[in-house]
């Protein structure tokens, strides 16, 4: 099987078991965990252009879990982090992880943060390097194992 055929079913596996668990997913940490994480994998490279930020904004606006919440709000906060990201990227991770981290207390929601990130980072087809290394660092952030997630 091609890496690129590995990537694609990796994010439509992760999809499915996000969609499975949407119901559990409604609280303010979830929804700001998510949109952290979605800017840190868009601007993992440490820069975005306006064509990806437009692509992950669509992908966030279309995602069946995340209609849990206001597409307008999900977007403000997506621009909020990728915002600080671009900025400063370095001084920008500490800031956005520690949004990711506010889903540390519900196993669950933190699991499907991770699986946010590579749904995101797999929507292209190319899991690429960089984009591995910040949903690592998340999982380090959320006290979970990567092997978990085969990162």
């Amino acid at each position: 099987m091609a890496l690129w055929d590995r990537v694609k079913e990796s994010a439509q596996s992760m999809q499915t078991q996000l969609v499975a668990k949407k119901n559990d997913l409604k609280s303010g940490a979830f929804r700001d965990a998510s949109m952290a994480m979605c800017a840190l994998v868009a601007a993992a490279d440490g820069s975005i252009d306006p064509a990806e930020r437009r692509r992950v904004a669509q992908l966030i606006a279309t995602n069946e879990v995340l209609q849990n919440f206001s597409a307008d709000d999900l977007r403000q906060r997506f621009e909020t982090y990728v915002d600080k990201l671009t900025t400063d990227f370095d001084f920008g991770k500490v800031s956005v992880l520690q949004e990711v981290a506010k889903a540390k207390k519900k196993p669950a929601e933190a699991r499907a943060v991770i699986q946010i990130g590579i749904v995101i980072g797999g929507a292209d087809g190319n899991f690429d390097k960089t984009e591995q290394a910040v949903v690592r660092e998340a999982c380090y952030t959320l006290e979970l194992p990567p092997a978990e997630f085969d990162l």
